[in-house]
């Protein structure tokens, strides 16, 4: 059995940060130690919302209590999301090498939540070159979506080839894996939403349809998944099968249901057993 230490952010009603990833782990079968950087009554995609963000110094006593009960002894990732502030980064960080010094096999899964293409950055301004100068070196795997790829690397991104060109660039300077979400680019077919994954030993693509609404937390969703299988596993191409299909068929069936937040556990059968199959196609190296 694996076991993840995620540091996420936390909300009371619907599913974001920690609130989309602890269920979902635990479905598949991974012991989860969650920390919560915020204590939000509901996602800030609402018109209002209530709670506090949790100061640094008290995200880093839980993870002090955490190692006291040698528990990193035992934990095979460090999962990170939203980070409300550069001081909470470097909690994170702290929690990675701390959980490296106990397990050195431990990976760390960064996702660089800043923002999208339709909503711009939705964190504070340090937070880009906090992710750049700092994250990138210390992850081993990273899933941005389109958006911040860009902003990770600098480039506007059009097509596929600009993707793959910027995932590599992004693993020459820290993370071994990088896993693209949200690719819609100009050279996509009509109707597709690409997902993308980038190794040493390869890189491949998988398309699902476009569901024509927009759900908060899917990226939360998409990168516990990603980690849960490729921990299983260690196998980027089969993750990213396994999350791609996980994740559309929950998507389609909180659509179905008519519902604006991620319906996990009316869904939970297709985190383990989705009725969406997808497999991805290997493409050629750029480099």
């Amino acid at each position: 059995m694996q076991t993840v230490l995620s540091i996420q952010s936390f909300v009371s009603h619907g599913c974001a940060g920690n609130s989309a990833a602890v269920f979902p782990l635990q479905r598949l079968g991974v012991t989860v130690l969650p920390v919560h950087t915020v204590l939000f009554s509901n996602h800030t995609g609402h018109p209002t919302w209530r709670g506090p963000l949790v100061p640094a110094t008290d995200v880093s006593e839980i993870i002090t209590g955490i190692d006291e009960r040698g528990a990193l002894t035992t934990t095979d990732a460090v999962l990170s999301g939203y980070l409300g502030s550069a001081e909470v980064g470097d909690v994170v960080l702290d929690a990675v090498n701390r959980t490296r010094r106990r397990n050195p096999e431990a990976v760390f899964l960064a996702d660089p939540v800043m923002g999208d293409r339709d909503t711009g950055l939705y964190c504070r301004d340090e937070i880009p070159e906090f992710f750049r100068e700092h994250v990138v070196p210390a992850a081993d795997i990273m899933t941005p979506n389109l958006f911040e790829l860009e902003q990770l690397t600098g480039g506007s991104l059009h097509g596929l080839d600009d993707v793959v060109a910027a995932a590599e660039e992004l693993r020459r300077r820290g993370p071994a894996v990088v896993l693209v979400t949200s690719v819609v680019l100009d050279d996509a077919p009509d109707g597709l939403l690409r997902m993308l994954a980038v190794d040493e030993e390869g890189t491949w693509v998988v398309e699902t349809p476009v569901l024509h609404r927009r759900f908060v937390g899917t990226g939360d969703l998409t990168a516990a998944l990603f980690l849960a299988h490729w921990l299983t596993g260690g196998d980027t191409a089969e993750a990213l099968g396994a999350t791609a299909s996980a994740v559309y068929s929950v998507l389609e069936q909180t659509d179905v249901m008519g519902e604006e937040e991620l319906q996990l556990v009316a869904a939970q059968e297709q985190l383990v057993t989705p009725v969406n199959l997808f497999t991805p196609r290997a493409l050629p190296r750029t480099c």
